[in-house]
């Protein structure tokens, strides 16, 4: 093994746990906003919670990543962001969740989509 590699693993652990601290701390308040947002008619402000909380992991993904010592990690950490944020601006794409199903979907297969970048470094 060469001495970049051993150098590299302890930060890009540090740098996984932090991810995965970001994780933990924003996924149940992004889970509850879908949750009410389809449990009665979606409003303007059950969509909009669920896009604040969207935007708030995207945050702290970014926050987790970016100070990495591991250039890839920090890279793909910014990839990840980025799209959990655009997902966030996206109006559209919240009025399309109407259903438990739907939930299930983005809190599924769309979001492990959406941190395929950053989940690689850190499975």
């Amino acid at each position: 093994m060469s001495p970049a590699v051993t150098v590299a693993a302890p930060q890009t652990k540090v740098t996984c746990e932090a991810v995965g601290e970001a994780y933990t701390r924003n996924i149940g308040p992004f889970a509850e906003a879908l949750t009410r947002m389809v449990q009665a008619t979606p409003t303007a402000a059950t969509r909009a919670a669920a896009q604040q909380k969207l935007k708030a992991l995207a945050d702290s993904l970014r926050a987790a990543t970016q100070g990495s010592a591991d250039a890839q990690l920090k890279s793909d950490g910014k990839q990840a962001a980025d799209r959990l944020q655009a997902k966030a601006a996206d109006a559209k794409f919240f009025g399309t969740i109407k259903t438990a199903q739907d939930v299930s979907t983005v809190l599924g297969p769309s979001l492990k989509e959406w941190l395929s970048p950053v989940n690689h470094h850190c499975s």
